[in-house]
Order: structure tokens, then sequence, then C-alpha cells
């Protein structure tokens, strides 16, 4: 297969090397750390626009693409109403990177239950560094802050539901108290964990340093697509969020573009 992945450059060392050990042809676009900051609107619209533009320079070059992978994970809605053309989408359940990064959502939840209020940090978010400008600026949490109720979001969403969407916004009531580097594997020295731990101690924050796994992100580009861990978005629907455990799905696009 000929594949085009757009993925966000968190996540640049660890989608070149799974790119290099794919059986498939991968053409890759990389787009800035951050879009999530912007709120969903803006994501999605970026996003959309990466892909109209895949498919353009596909029939320009007069080539096929079989998929278009997304190396994101849903991102507070960011792919939320994103919409298959001509091309399928091919995109993890993920609520965001950190799932990507330690290999399943049910491992990422059974950590952050085990160690709330952990700041993960990999190569890419030290490489690429914070969000700034229009990014932090336009920050979900600067325009709305985190402040719904546990019960809100039990009373909306249900009983697990609501707990683990709680979870996973944040709780503005204790602040952030650990450090977690997750080593991929990609790491050239020890530089990346020493530095995150170096912050640790001048915050007086806890550090740990976890083992990730490429597993997801190796079977993004190796088609190998499973319906409990990936969706696939045929050409003429979109992305849909659900709220349960399988956090995408699809529906008929509300608009699609010749």
């Amino acid at each position: 297969m000929r594949l085009k992945l757009i993925s966000c450059e968190v996540f640049y060392r660890e989608m070149c090397l799974a790119v290099s050990r794919s059986p498939h042809m991968i053409d890759i676009s990389f787009l800035p750390k951050g879009l999530h900051d912007i709120g969903s609107a803006g994501m999605r619209e970026r996003m959309q626009a990466a892909v109209d533009v895949a498919e353009a320079e596909m029939q320009a070059q007069g080539i096929t693409y079989s998929a278009i992978l997304l190396g994101y994970g849903l991102c507070n809605n960011g792919l939320a109403g994103l919409q298959a053309r001509t091309v399928p989408l091919v995109l993890p359940r993920a609520h965001d990177c950190i799932t990507l990064f330690l290999g399943s959502r049910q491992r990422y939840v059974e950590y952050f239950n085990a160690n709330p209020g952990t700041y993960f940090k990999t190569t890419g978010w030290i490489d690429r560094g914070s969000a700034s400008g229009e990014f932090s600026q336009l920050s979900i949490q600067k325009q709305a802050g985190i402040n719904t109720l546990l019960a809100d979001f039990i009373s909306k969403y249900g009983e697990d539901n609501g707990r683990y969407l709680f979870q996973m916004l944040g709780d503005d009531r204790h602040n952030y108290g650990q450090y977690t580097f997750i080593e991929m594997g990609v790491e050239p020295n020890s530089s990346y964990a020493d530095s995150t731990k170096a912050e640790a101690d001048e915050r007086g924050w806890k550090f740990q340093n976890v083992r990730g796994d490429m597993r997801l992100i190796q079977q993004l580009t190796d088609g190998e697509w499973n319906q409990e861990e990936f969706l696939i978005v045929p050409p003429g629907s979109q992305v849909r969020a659900k709220y349960d455990e399988r956090i995408v799905d699809i529906e008929p696009a509300e608009e699609i573009l010749g």
C-alpha cells in the first residue's frame, strides 16, 4: 500500500522510526505541536486543510493513497467533524497522545489513576518546546478553565464515563506534582530524562521514568488496524466523538467537497 501520514510533530522521532520499519510506502507531513490548544473548531479546520492538501497533492502527482493516517488522538474533540473526502482516514481510538506513547488506553488509565497530577514528557515534547503565541493564548484551559465539578460530569455522562472524563480533563483543585518521562527507545542519550528529572527537582515534584510502547504507532503505520483500537473513516463520512470506551465513531459527513 501507499499511505499518507499526517502527524503531530510531538511524534516526530517515533513516527519516523515506525515508517522506516513499515512494509508500506508512506509519505509524511508533520503539523505543529499545540493544535489541540486552539479549540476544537480551530484544530479541525487545520486538520481538514491538511487532509485536503494531501488529496490534492495525490491527484496532482497521479498517485493513489490507500488511506490517510492520522498521528493524533481525539485531542479535545479536535478531530470531531473531520471528513474523509475520497480517501479513507485511519486514526487511533485515543483521547490524546499519551495513549499512543504508552501503547494502550488501559495502560494510560491505570497509570493516571495511580499517579494523579502527572505531567508527561517525551523527546517530542522537549524538542518541540511549549506552545506559544496563538496556541497558548487560545488554549482551551485559558478560555474556559477546567472547573466543572465531578458531579456535573457524572450527571451528564454517567458514573463510569463521568469519572473517566473528569480525570482526563483534570481537577483544578490540585496542581501537577509529578513529571513522568516516557522513554520510547528513540532517545540518543539520557539527556532528555535527565533534564526532566532536573526540572522535577527544581519544582519539588516527583519524577518517574517509564518505558513507553511503540505498539500502536507501529500498527498504525503497518496497516494493522483492528477495530477495537483504530477507526477507519470511509469516504463520505466524518469522525464523531463518543463518550464511551470507543472514543470515536463515524457518521455521514455534513458536507463533502469534490
